[in-house]
């Protein structure tokens, strides 16, 4: 079976892409006006960008600092098995941990890398050691702390 084709994507929905990424809120009519584009095609492209998964949803962005959720931490994990099944296990297992903001296969010296957010470093202790240290397959971590966000998205 061949993968689908690719779309090719203009002008008007490259801007309709950073628009929304910028501002999933904003409405039909002022994302049109900004475009260039009348209410109707622009609709119409922006329904097409969500069928065919360009844009995978919509959601509010929350300011973790005003819950109490300071402390960014990186994980560098080593796996001690990295066969397939290996990989699969751990993968499911992290994706249930709320406090691993994002999980990344790395090529380098380590296999994975956790952007953990909790309220504390002594949260993120007991995150490393009671969640992700029992992951399937892990040998190793080690901990870079976040001083300061410069940018985030």
């Amino acid at each position: 079976m061949d993968a689908p084709k690719p779309v090719d994507l203009d002008g008007f929905d490259l801007k309709i892409l950073d628009a929304v990424a910028d501002n999933g809120r904003i409405s039909v009519t002022e994302l049109a006006a900004r475009i260039g584009l009348s209410k109707t095609p622009c609709n119409a492209r922006l329904k097409r960008l969500v069928d065919e998964g360009y844009i995978q949803g919509f959601r509010a962005v929350i300011d973790p600092q005003k819950l109490g959720l300071d402390h960014v931490a990186f994980a560098e994990v080593k796996l001690s098995d990295t066969r397939e099944k290996a990989l699969s296990e751990f993968n499911q297992a992290v994706r249930r941990i709320k406090e691993v903001e994002e999980c990344h296969m790395i090529a380098g010296r380590f296999d994975y890398l956790l952007k953990v957010r909790t309220q504390n470093i002594r949260r993120y202790r007991e995150v490393l050691g009671d969640k992700i240290s029992s992951l399937p397959h892990v040998a190793s971590t080690s901990t870079s702390v976040a001083m300061q966000s410069v940018k985030e998205r």
